[in-house]
């Protein structure tokens, strides 16, 4: 008899278990999944949580639950093909791809804008549409949005320049990032316009930007996803 008891008990969690998992499964699968793409400032360097920190995860906190927000950042790394360390080469950009996004955040082009990287805007676009299109035909067919480089300051905060980052550049990689999504038709976002007068979220070396910083791209990302309807 008590053998029975224990056997219907056990029987009784087991079902109750199942059902809790596929309500958990159902809810996650449910919501609309976010995929950031991009190079260290989108990783969160130096910032010291990134977990809690970073733009990503600021966005994710700003959105809410029906949401989920991956940060997909490799630091160091650039959207051009012909580039030291190219995107596409990182793991992360294929665990972008598995991720199935429905919507899909790039803000790459910083470390495009070294001397021994940056060839010309038209060579930068090129590239981007290739990176866009490989999105663009995944099954879950995200919305893809363009986001231009934060802006540097290298000439305020020593610390910038050994990683040789251009500021003249990067507004001219910012500015092909905008022709490119009024070229495709997608949403674009200006961080470097929404940076640019703000040293102050920049004073570790000039190149990343802090909490502060982070708090202000996420909130410029999400009124951006808001006006979108998203």
């Amino acid at each position: 008899m008590r053998q029975k008891k224990l056997s219907f008990y056990l029987l009784r969690f087991t079902v109750l278990l199942a059902l809790i998992l596929s309500v958990l499964w159902l809810d996650h699968s449910s919501r609309l999944r976010i995929a950031c793409v991009g190079d260290s400032i989108t990783y969160g360097a130096t910032i010291k949580d990134k977990s809690h920190d970073s733009y990503p995860a600021r966005l994710g906190k700003m959105l809410g639950q029906n949401y989920t927000v991956k940060n997909f950042g490799a630091s160091g790394y650039t959207l051009q093909e012909s580039c030291d360390r190219p995107y596409t080469s990182h793991k992360r950009y294929q665990k972008s791809l598995d991720f199935k996004p429905d919507v899909v955040l790039i803000m790459l082009g910083t470390n495009d804008t070294k001397p021994y990287n940056w060839i010309s805007a038209e060579a930068f676009k090129d590239d981007y549409m290739q990176l866009i299109y490989s999105y663009q035909e995944l099954p879950s067919r995200p919305k893809v949005i363009l986001l231009s480089p934060a802006a540097v300051f290298p000439e305020n905060f020593s610390p910038a320049k050994p990683y040789k980052i251009q500021a003249h550049v990067a507004c001219e990689a910012a500015k092909a990032v905008r022709e490119l999504g009024a070229e495709l038709g997608l949403p674009f976002i200006d961080i470097h316009e929404v940076t640019a007068e703000h040293p102050e979220f920049f004073l570790q070396d000039g190149i990343h930007p802090n909490e502060l910083g982070a708090e202000t791209i996420a909130r410029t990302v999400y009124e951006k996803l808001k006006e979108l309807g998203y």
